[in-house]
């Protein structure tokens, strides 16, 4: 249960903070978002406030932002022929409603004969029960619909589009989702290096008896600046630097005293898991003073945008399903973070939260870089990419996306539960 708990709250936060960037952001451009969802599947709970319906859905796996434009509008789900009924003062109607969920009071049927909700804003039928006089209505531009499942959200106008956004303005909206992920990132690193006891300096705190550092001739208090010419600015950097340098003499410039030195080292070659790396045989210091603090969680979260950088790169150059994982994976992953801890799971949720961002990012049609791609195309050629061709292509994307995320689900499976 702790589990389950854990990853529907990492899951769920890394989603909705991820959701929130594009809200936010279309927001602020004009854009009318209509529905910000957290969950999938059926609706459980909603409520309206300022033009945007909140809803909260069965499976706590997900969410979304449904924002006013082209594809809100091909889904409209009123057609000629239908009986839909309305709330209208003064031949204006200001709600819809598709649900046989609800009943609106003051409600009138009405079987639509025609209907524009993006540019005329009309609806046109017959009421029921007379059918000699046809009547055309006008619908406000603030309207609601009340769809099939109960989902109350505003009619979209054609002004209200993310399309009608400056181009600007919807390459932000789209870049803003990952760009949420990666605050978060640095902020759950904050949290973390704050609540840790101390965070590691290169300064060094003890000294193995005959190891590579004895024999250079650093003692406790020195602290290293540079190795090979290379600035130490983290005991982590100075550790996987020495790592990477099993056997081979090295120039150490450290600080002694106020004083500058320089000494040789050569790391001692030492196999660790079927890898063989360099060790000089130090420990460091650490510190509880704030500076060092929010130095660490900057660092800890270029050098995790940084190892998720190399893993896409390594997985374009060599793609296997088992370099990737989706929600099983987490899950399991889940698990085992859990019972290192709370501050485990902080580390945990930070590097998720990086890896959404990361990926969200590849310039694949469906994903926020591809929408970012396709901003990038439409300055170039300084006109919007064709409505068809940018319609073929994102579907073409989600289709290779929906097929990859089974695949990927599948694998995990047997990875996980059948070995």
């Amino acid at each position: 249960m702790t589990t389950i708990i854990t990853f529907i709250l990492v899951f769920g936060l890394l989603v909705v903070v991820h959701e929130f960037g594009h809200f936010y952001f279309a927001k602020k451009s004009g854009v009318r978002v209509r529905e910000f969802a957290i969950g999938m599947g059926p609706k459980l709970l909603q409520t309206r406030r300022n033009g945007t319906t909140y809803t909260i859905r069965i499976l706590p796996v997900g969410g979304y932002v449904r924002m006013a434009g082209r594809a809100e509008a091909e889904e409209e789900s009123i057609r000629p022929g239908m009986t839909v009924v309305v709330v209208e003062t003064d031949g204006v109607v200001t709600r819809l409603n598709l649900s046989e969920q609800t009943e609106l009071v003051g409600g009138r049927a009405l079987t639509v004969n025609r209907i524009d909700l993006v540019d005329d804003m009309f609806i046109e039928g017959y009421w029921d029960g007379d059918e000699s006089t046809l009547v055309k209505l006008a619908v406000d531009h603030d309207a609601s619909v009340i769809e099939a499942d109960g989902t109350e959200v505003l009619v979209a106008p054609r002004d209200t589009h993310i399309e009608s956004a400056k181009l600007w303005q919807r390459a932000l909206i789209n870049f803003a989702g990952p760009m949420n992920n990666f605050i978060l990132t640095l902020m759950l690193f904050l949290g973390l290096a704050f609540a840790m006891p101390g965070v590691t300096t290169t300064t060094l705190q003890s000294i193995a008896q005959d190891s590579p550092a004895a024999s250079a001739g650093l003692k406790k208090g020195d602290t290293i600046e540079k190795i090979d010419g290379v600035k130490m600015t983290s005991w982590q950097k100075m550790q996987d630097t020495f790592q990477a340098l099993p056997g081979k003499k090295t120039t150490v410039v450290y600080e002694r005293d106020g004083k500058q030195l320089t000494t040789k080292v050569t790391p001692k070659s030492v196999k660790n898991g079927g890898m063989t790396i360099g060790q000089i045989g130090v420990t460091p210091t650490t510190t509880k003073a704030a500076g060092p603090r929010v130095a660490y969680a900057f660092r800890a979260t270029g050098q995790a945008m940084t190892q998720i950088f190399r893993a896409i790169q390594n997985l374009v150059q060599g793609f296997s399903l088992n370099k990737l994982g989706g929600p099983v994976a987490i899950y399991k992953n889940t698990e085992q973070v859990s019972s290192y801890g709370f501050l485990a799971i902080v580390s945990f949720a930070a590097w998720l939260s990086v890896n959404l961002g990361m990926m969200n990012l590849l310039p694949i049609p469906g994903l926020d870089g591809g929408k970012l791609l396709l901003n990038a195309v439409e300055a170039v050629i300084r006109r919007p990419v064709p409505e068809k061709i940018e319609t073929t292509v994102t579907l073409a994307g989600v289709l290779f996306l929906v097929l990859l995320m089974v695949a990927v689900t599948g694998n995990d499976i047997l990875r996980y539960f059948f070995k």
